[in-house]
């Protein structure tokens, strides 16, 4: 009995210890030894497992999407309401990426340096992910919160496109803290449901004098809120 339990621990010790290796190194710079050395165990002990390196990353792909889809389905498991799982999504989204930063440089840089992930791979995992996006959508087009018209499949990959575009920012940044990525979250969120929805939901609006017409109008000022959520500034420091 413990041996069978022996092979799935090390192939976890290998996989965590190639994503720290890999977000430093980059996974064109890293060594098998590098890995080994980490994971504790012997070089050739890497080819029980995997094939080679570029092998090995794919498997990380794979299992952090399981993980994620897991994740996500709990996260949006206590609601029905197309909107609040629209925020949910997000939320859990960038918090995954917040949490487990090692591995958010790794699924997003270093994977998509691989030539056979870009040309070869089918990322049934990603698509299983987005999915739940859509179902989202379905739903509310069918509760008649969301638009009939919208193409699922277009606004699916639009709505993944931002958040994994925000989510590269994030990541490449060289300030952990150049903005939050819960308000960025929010705000995600909220310029999708106000596309998708058929009454986009309004947030009260303080007073304010008229505008004289020789004022220029600087964007900068204004501070919008959609749902709640606050305009996110980034730091002087970087463009």
């Amino acid at each position: 009995m413990k041996e069978q339990g022996i092979a799935p621990k090390k192939r976890t010790l290998i996989i965590d210890a190639a994503v720290e290796v890999f977000a430093e190194k980059g996974f064109h710079q890293a060594r098998v030894t590098d890995i080994a050395s980490l994971a504790g165990v012997a070089d050739g002990t890497i080819y029980l497992y995997f094939r080679n390196k570029e092998d090995l990353l794919l498997s990380i792909f794979e299992e952090k999407m399981d993980l994620l889809i897991g994740g996500l389905q709990k996260a949006l498991e206590d609601t029905d309401d197309p909107i609040e799982r629209t925020r949910r999504f997000a939320r859990f989204h960038f918090g995954q990426v917040r949490d487990n930063r090692s591995a958010a440089e790794v699924l997003q840089v270093e994977l998509r340096l691989s030539n056979k992930f870009i040309k070869e791979y089918r990322p049934e995992k990603l698509w299983m992910y987005l999915g739940v996006f859509a179902d989202v959508i379905r739903d509310g087009q069918e509760k008649g919160i969301f638009r009939p018209e919208i193409d699922q499949f277009v606004m699916m990959w639009s709505f993944f496109g931002a958040l994994d575009e925000i989510a590269m920012q994030w990541v490449l940044s060289k300030k952990a803290n150049r903005f939050s990525l819960d308000e960025a979250a929010d705000q995600v969120a909220d310029t999708f449901i106000r596309g998708m929805a058929i009454r986009p939901p309004t947030a009260a609006q303080p007073d304010s004098p008229p505008t004289s017409r020789n004022e220029r109008h600087d964007p900068r000022r204004d501070s919008p809120t959609v749902g709640g959520s606050r305009k996110i500034e980034p730091t002087p420091e970087e463009p």
